[in-house]
């Protein structure tokens, strides 16, 4: 395993194999036996499946970390994946200073685990540099490769080439330094409630066969007080994510570089029209005012029912939402409330989804008890996303059309994985599909 070193620089390569990203496979009944020292076969067409999957805040309380290693790995087990991309945000934690051994001891582990060991190369990024406040993002995309998978490269941003993936890298600190990536933080501008805020996103870009694309780790900004968030519609936050996401489309497609299909998955922090869910929650309450005495600013709404002895249904303060019933948010996983997720409908020109099937993913309790319960601080929201350009959902309809394998789901639904829950999509991909007339089928994961 070494630190900083890359393959020889290539032209853009050819060959039998393709892949896109973001994408989980069938589960293992569906997939043929596998033959030692042969790559996996389906009739004469070789098939890769990648994973691509997205998670904040990974490193927790090391209980917390022992749920996520074994979700993980059961994943890794099912799907057997080829091309496996796992994308962090907050990676160590709040305290990143504070978790940088169980920053080591996490990474150690996922490169020498037994569920890992015929992954025979691997790239890490981590963003560790956490005393460069204009830099630092604690992002970290990890991407590991199975021992079957040939011919897979990985693009150069500075020589403009892609170049042969070998071996087992990782880089941290100055990822700024680093070519096979682009990094950036968003400037402190976009989101001047937080100083320190770290979002930013991470963009790496592959090739298999004729087929190239971009994976862009990313975390958007956050809802700083539900208070604000309810005072319109759509909320001030929303208008600086949408800048935001607006700014890395723009540099994902520029002039700098060939155009390629794209997923973008992290955490978006896309959040529920707040005023609408609760004028809708609360139809029939009516609405207290709370004060502060010294400067007359509101610091806290109570929704009460009108008639049934005034019951309180919610109570909003700038980190609480507590409404009585969380049933709400996973009856028919929270399909009821999927028509004030309209955050992504600004760029339904440039970004498509999948439609949501799964629970809103944020913001679940860190009690290892309680692995279904949401905590009340936030209207529980879809956070979490796997989001692609037009031509990548091009690839993933193709697949669905001919074998009906598309996947879009989240993990661990029953245990607790730290406040945010990963999301996943899965899809085959043809192994011509960046030509316009390929029929060849082919499988990819990710997540």
């Amino acid at each position: 395993m070494t630190r900083g070193t890359a393959g020889e620089a290539v032209d853009r390569p050819r060959g039998p194999e393709s892949l896109v990203s973001m994408v989980r496979a069938l589960p293992s009944s569906r997939w043929p036996r596998r033959t030692p020292g042969r790559p996996q076969c389906f009739g004469q067409l070789l098939r890769h499946r990648p994973v691509l999957w997205t998670q904040n805040e990974v490193l927790t309380p090391e209980n917390l970390q022992r749920n996520w290693l074994r979700e993980f790995y059961q994943v890794v087990h099912a799907h057997r994946p080829h091309f496996l991309a796992l994308h962090c945000q907050e990676f160590g934690g709040k305290n990143y200073e504070a978790s940088m051994s169980h920053v080591d001891k996490f990474v150690k582990e996922l490169l020498s685990s037994d569920a890992m060991k015929e992954y025979s190369r691997a790239r890490v990024y981590l963003d560790e540099n956490y005393k460069s406040q204009e830099q630092f993002t604690a992002l970290g995309s990890f991407y590991f490769l199975h021992e079957s998978l040939k011919n897979i490269y990985q693009f150069d941003f500075k020589a403009k080439k892609f170049k042969k993936v070998t071996g087992k890298e990782i880089y941290s600190d100055t990822l700024e330094s680093t070519p096979m990536l682009e990094k950036e933080k968003f400037p402190q501008d976009y989101f001047p409630e937080c100083k320190w805020s770290r979002k930013g996103f991470l963009r790496t870009r592959w090739c298999l066969a004729d087929c190239a694309f971009d994976l862009v780790n990313i975390h958007l900004f956050h809802d700083a007080s539900n208070l604000v968030a309810w005072e319109t519609s759509p909320s001030v936050y929303s208008g600086i994510r949408h800048k935001a996401l607006g700014y890395v489309l723009d540099r994902i497609v520029d002039h700098r570089f060939e155009k390629a299909s794209y997923f973008v998955f992290g955490d978006f922090n896309f959040r529920l029209d707040s005023k609408s869910v609760v004028e809708t929650l609360c139809t029939k309450a009516t609405m207290q005012t709370v004060r502060a005495a010294d400067t007359n600013e509101v610091v806290k709404l109570i929704f009460r029912e009108s008639d049934n002895d005034r019951k309180v249904m919610l109570q909003l303060e700038k980190k609480l939402f507590d409404y009585f019933n969380q049933e709400v948010f996973r009856d028919d996983n929270g399909t009821a409330l999927l028509e004030f997720d309209k955050e992504l409908s600004v760029f339904k020109d440039r970004l498509h989804e999948l439609d949501i099937s799964f629970p809103p993913s944020y913001p679940y309790s860190e009690d290892c008890s309680q692995g279904r319960q949401y905590m009340n601080t936030r209207c529980p929201a879809w956070c979490d996303r796997v989001l692609m350009s037009p031509s990548a959902k091009e690839l993933v309809l193709r697949s669905e059309s001919e074998e009906k394998v598309v996947t879009y789901d989240h993990i661990g639904p029953n245990v607790c994985m730290g406040d945010h829950k990963p999301v996943f999509l899965a899809f085959r991909i043809a192994p011509g599909a960046g030509k316009p007339h390929a029929r060849v089928p082919k499988c990819c994961v990710v997540q």
